[in-house]
């Protein structure tokens, strides 16, 4: 996650956890057995940390389309699931950034066990100050990062300034919904002041001010939501998986999976998926 640094001790208090990836490594040979691969794969239900998970990610790799000679920015990486999907699936490197210290050596360990340090690098930094230099990547994402970031317009100067001409950036966010704020405790907050969901016109508003031409921009609420009511009836049906987020956040995720849930069907969130390009 990615967020300002005056929130850095509050979210801190909200995701930080030790051990993260030995926890992963253990919980996934446990299910799967003693000498199961550690791969991008095999992890994907465990270390992808949005509502979806590796569903969402694969549907934002087919908007980003990166290829095998591309430098690809992930804005707020979490603990790197996308990245080195991403990267093992379509060859690409990845530049992971996230302002978590716990998140960030995380990744660096999944990174190593998956053997894809040559294609994924994971940078401790903020997405109102990226600590490179103009023209780096030829792709950039961001996946419900920005919920947790106040100056939503810095963070889209910062990505514009950071893609080389005719770089695009593909962004999955949630928005505020017409019904009122969300149920909390949610996966990005414990409570309202964690929280910074725009409006779905002001994504719009924000990428235009930084210079990007858009590509699309759809409102994928009713798909999520959809796709979300199939994984709660199979949860019903079949039990709670034994492999998913909970292993490393602690069983205070499906709280906040059932709130996701609630405050999508009563209209109280909402999802806009985008895809900009910096001009030549």
């Amino acid at each position: 996650m990615l967020h300002s640094a005056r929130m850095g001790d509050s979210l801190d208090s909200h995701y930080a956890a030790g051990g993260i990836a030995a926890g992963i490594v253990a919980a996934l040979r446990a299910e799967k057995g003693a000498d199961s691969a550690i791969t991008p794969e095999a992890l994907a239900p465990l270390d992808h940390f949005h509502n979806r998970g590796v569903v969402a990610t694969r549907e934002l790799m087919a908007l980003l389309a990166p290829g095998p000679g591309d430098h690809v920015l992930d804005i707020g990486c979490g603990i790197g699931g996308p990245a080195r999907w991403i990267a093992a699936m379509s060859g690409c490197r990845v530049t992971g950034i996230d302002l978590m210290p716990a998140f960030c050596a995380a990744a660096r360990e999944l990174v190593a066990a998956t053997g894809l340090a040559d294609r994924v690098q994971i940078v401790e930094g903020s997405a109102l100050a990226l600590p490179f230099t103009g023209g780096s990547f030829d792709r950039a994402y961001s996946q419900n990062v920005e919920m947790n970031v106040a100056d939503k317009p810095a963070m889209y100067r910062e990505a514009f300034r950071v893609l080389k001409p005719g770089g695009v950036l593909a962004l999955s966010n949630l928005t505020a919904g017409p019904a009122g704020p969300p149920h909390f405790p949610v996966p990005w907050a414990g409570d309202a002041s964690q929280s910074f969901l725009a409006a779905p016109g002001e994504l719009r508003q924000n990428l235009l001010a930084a210079g990007f031409e858009i590509l699309s921009l759809v409102d994928a609420t009713a798909h999520v939501r959809d796709t979300l009511s199939a994984m709660r009836a199979k949860m019903a049906a079949k039990g709670r998986p034994a492999l998913f987020t909970h292993v490393w956040m602690g069983e205070r995720m499906w709280l906040y999976q059932d709130n996701v849930f609630r405050s999508l069907d009563e209209g109280r969130l909402g999802v806009v998926e985008a895809l900009a390009r910096r001009p030549d």
